[in-house]
């Protein structure tokens, strides 16, 4: 599995921006990127600026990490893209109808990924799709 750096895994976003932004030619991971990236138009200056490629962002800060946001949510295009965990595409579909907008419900997506993720490191296991749709399952639920 490849397992970019933090740097590695923030380059693509500016390299990805940079082709787009002089219309070159994008690759399927490229492409997937402009399209978070163009759906968040308040990361588009901090992409355009390679000194920000170095930047810590701390919880402590009170900031939202912009490269963990867009990372995320490459993450949830592959699941959605491949139904992994299976449901999570019904699932999507389910929070979209309720929430009236795709991107609204891929950021429900990404609220319970993130929770699964950091209950994961916590405990030292691995991610547990039954806590990411049950996280799900409870969204836009009356």
């Amino acid at each position: 599995m490849f397992t970019p750096s933090r740097d590695q895994a923030r380059q693509l976003f500016f390299d990805a921006w940079e082709k787009y932004r002089s219309s070159a030619p994008l690759s399927g991971l490229e492409r997937i990127a402009v399209d978070v990236i163009a759906s968040h138009p308040e990361y588009h200056r901090l992409l355009e600026d390679r000194q920000s490629l170095e930047r810590d962002y701390s919880p402590a800060d009170g900031a939202i990490n912009p490269f963990l946001h867009l990372g995320l949510h490459l993450a949830i295009e592959e699941q959605l893209s491949i139904d992994q965990p299976p449901g999570l595409r019904a699932e999507y579909e389910r929070i979209a109808a309720a929430a009236g907008s795709e991107h609204d419900a891929k950021h429900e997506l990404l609220e319970c990924l993130g929770e699964t993720l950091w209950q994961a490191q916590r405990t030292g296991s691995p991610p547990d799709s039954t806590l990411y749709l049950d996280c799900l399952t409870k969204k836009y639920r009356k």
